[in-house]
């Protein structure tokens, strides 16, 4: 057992925030944070708890356009109202996830929900992007909705918690969302004391987002709020128990051994793809939003 465990290569601490948009107060834990080994995942943005005031005309992101990957948002606290130019729009609230394939090429929006910016609250919220495999870059864009009730479910033995399968399968429980490449993302929800294993493969790159609460992970390494647990790519079992009551993310996926090239909202392979994809939104081809 001892030779087959998935070492912690690294306890960061987020990174300083900066602003994307005026809505969102982001760490950016990677790429340009940290240079961690993610792939398929190349960015992580996490906005860490924090309390906006009331206001009555919303925060956020105008329209901006994305090629070449998908946008994962997962909500934890506070509310986002998006829209997108395949006629796509919806509120996520805690727990919800919004899985939104831009691929050949997507506008999109988001900004706090109206009810919840006219009485502000704390705010939470994780923002991933996963790249697309060169086959799939160009192919439709899409819209998963996952509303927190409608997530798979796997309850833990001596009612440790809860684990969110949202991709992926865990313990025969699967994913809510269909992916491109083998992708595992869950919200582990431990109370005090609880335990959880896990089990992935070795090349995978894996890392947990301690969300609330603390962690000891392989029965040595700890883990407050707001840090990132990295993996090393060797080994493949984990075990978490939970110090206190604890909300972690768990990523992990197989990497996409491909050349990337990226520019702004655009994800590709070669540079002459992202002068397409510049040449392209400036034509219009990426549909219309409006403002």
């Amino acid at each position: 057992m001892e030779a087959n465990i998935k070492q912690v290569s690294a306890v960061l601490n987020p990174p300083a925030p900066h602003m994307v948009g005026d809505g969102f107060r982001v760490h950016n834990f990677f790429p340009k944070g940290y240079k961690l080994k993610m792939s398929p995942f190349f960015l992580l943005d996490y906005n860490s708890k924090i309390q906006f005031s009331a206001r009555n005309e919303p925060r956020g992101v105008g329209v901006h356009p994305h090629r070449g990957f998908e946008t994962v948002t997962i909500a934890y606290h506070g509310a986002v109202a998006h829209q997108d130019s395949a006629g796509n729009s919806g509120i996520i609230k805690p727990g919800d996830v919004q899985w939104m394939t831009a691929a050949s090429g997507i506008l999109h929006k988001e900004r706090h929900e109206e009810a919840f910016s006219k009485k502000g609250g704390p705010f939470q919220m994780v923002q991933l992007w996963v790249n697309l495999p060169a086959k799939d870059k160009m192919s439709k864009p899409k819209y998963q909705a996952l509303c927190h009730g409608s997530i798979a479910r796997h309850q833990l033995e001596n009612e440790a918690g809860v684990i969110e399968v949202i991709a992926g399968e865990y313990m025969g429980t699967k994913g809510s969302a269909s992916t491109f490449t083998p992708i595992e993302v869950y919200n582990l929800r431990l109370n005090k004391n609880g335990k959880a294993s896990f089990s992935f493969p070795s090349d995978y790159n894996t890392a947990f987002v301690v969300i609330e609460g603390e962690i000891k992970v392989n029965d040595a390494v700890l883990a407050k709020t707001d840090q990132l647990v990295h993996f090393k790519n060797e080994g493949e079992e984990i075990q978490v128990e939970a110090i206190q009551d604890s909300v972690i993310l768990v990523l992990s996926g197989a990497p996409i051994h491909e050349p990337i090239a990226q520019y702004g909202p655009f994800l590709m392979n070669k540079p002459e793809e992202i002068q397409q994809a510049i040449a392209d939104y400036n034509q219009g081809k990426f549909g219309y939003l409006e403002e």
